[in-house]
């Protein structure tokens, strides 16, 4: 086995019903063109000429459900990929160019059945109102298995598409400057705010909301109907929204996290964080850091599931997905790091790193596949059989929606508990009057 890292990259932003006595992990991939490797589109295997395709992403779904994972990620951008973070690299030697995250979502979910569609939509420069009618139609597409990860953005490019704002520029290396943590928890506390608002969105029907009784020509109750009226700093928005309550009453938010003001971010408003430990020490660390901020937030850690980020290689031994990245990062020119650990090792290695960390603490992790097909076919077919075989995977799908698959509950309309609330007073009130 082997692993390898770099340093982290600080811009990529009830009760728990038990699975079963012994405690098993979950598993995600995170589904990033044809692979997270630059040069993996230059494999053998790989099929670059369908990359645009709806059947490519279809096909990589359908993969990862044979192997009963819990959900996949779908990344998304609001620029073109680059080995600079804050802007274009001009480099042609590498994928350029993505689908539309939440649309090719929407595409997949009615050819898969069980596995969760959690694509990325980035807060910044983009509105709440879009995302939570996109996801909300996600979950209905999907009959309830709709996620969403959302990212911010801190290029100066993207902001140019624009034309809202503007966003200045800055090195890397001063990510610790005043100026720039400034810029920076800036960002979070309005992807909170997005969040929120998206989250108050998707309560804004009731459950009950849709009546649809031809007979008496009512549709909608529309006491049924609630504006959130939330204002900020950030925004201002009064709904209700468009499209009725999600199936899963709220689909689930995820966010990625590598630094305090992203844990912080992630604690507040996401049901799944991921992290990127390098080491089971560093799990530790970690998990104390998300869970302190988690109840400083006003949160159970019950309602929140973190997973570790891990870029993987797997071949039948250490040595073979070794060469095979080494023969990639030839071809690319350099070698590739990555924000998360880096494994290049067999399934049965993997899978002793991941009962470690789970033993750490960890909920599951969200697998980045180095080269797609292969190393996600590796996944399904020996990663996830190694862990059944240890015990620490289902033999099955126990739920039909992506929150039961990792055992959440379906929250409580907040406006429903207040409707409720006050109705239930003026009852009381009116009761005493007329004791009175």
């Amino acid at each position: 086995m082997s692993t390898t890292h770099d340093a982290p990259e600080a811009l990529d932003a009830e009760t728990t019903p038990t699975e079963n006595p012994a405690r098993q992990l979950h598993l995600a991939v995170a589904l990033d063109g044809a692979g997270w490797h630059p040069a993996a589109w230059r494999e053998p295997t790989a099929q670059p000429e369908l990359l645009f395709t709806a059947d490519y992403w279809i096909d990589q779904a359908r993969t990862a459900e044979r192997g009963l994972l819990d959900f996949v990620t779908i990344e998304d951008s609001l620029g073109l990929q680059s080995t600079d973070p804050l802007g274009p690299d001009g480099r042609n030697d590498q994928v350029r160019g993505r689908l539309d995250a939440v649309l090719t979502a929407a595409r997949i979910a009615p050819v898969t059945s069980h596995i969760g569609l959690v694509p990325t939509a980035t807060v910044t420069h983009t509105e709440p109102f879009h995302v939570s009618k996109g996801i909300a139609t996600l979950d209905y597409v999907s009959t309830g298995r709709a996620g969403w990860r959302a990212q911010l953005s801190a290029s100066p490019a993207h902001a140019e598409h624009f034309g809202r704002r503007t966003i200045d520029g800055f090195d890397p290396a001063d990510l610790a400057s005043p100026e720039v943590l400034a810029l920076i928890d800036d960002l979070f506390d309005e992807a909170a705010d997005f969040a929120e608002v998206v989250r108050r969105l998707w309560d804004s029907w009731e459950d009950d909301a849709e009546i649809r009784d031809a007979a008496t020509g009512r549709f909608v109750d529309r006491d049924k109907l609630h504006y959130i009226d939330f204002a900020s700093r950030h925004f201002s928005v009064r709904g209700p929204s468009i499209v009725p309550r999600p199936p899963q009453g709220q689909p689930l938010v995820t966010a990625l996290a590598h630094v305090t003001s992203a844990y912080r971010f992630a604690a507040r408003s996401a049901d799944v964080i991921f992290v990127t430990p390098f080491d089971t020490t560093q799990v530790g660390s970690i998990l104390d850091e998300v869970r302190s901020e988690i109840t400083a937030a006003g949160r159970k850690t019950s309602q929140v599931r973190i997973f570790a980020d891990l870029v993987v290689f797997l071949d039948s031994d250490a040595a073979t997905a070794t060469e095979r990245k080494a023969r990639l990062d030839a071809l690319d020119g350099t070698e590739y790091r990555s924000d998360a650990l880096i494994f290049t090792g067999s399934a049965a290695e993997l899978a002793d790193l991941l009962a470690a960390w789970q033993a750490a603490g960890l909920d599951g992790f969200r697998l980045r596949p180095g080269a797609v097909p292969h190393d996600l076919d590796a996944i399904t077919d020996d990663l996830v059989p190694e862990l059944q075989r240890r015990g620490l995977f289902r033999e099955n799908y126990l739920a039909d929606t992506l929150r039961g698959h990792l055992g959440l509950p379906r929250p409580q309309n907040r406006y429903a508990a207040t409707s409720s609330t006050t109705t239930a007073a003026l009852e009381a009130t009116t009761a005493q009057g007329v004791s009175a």
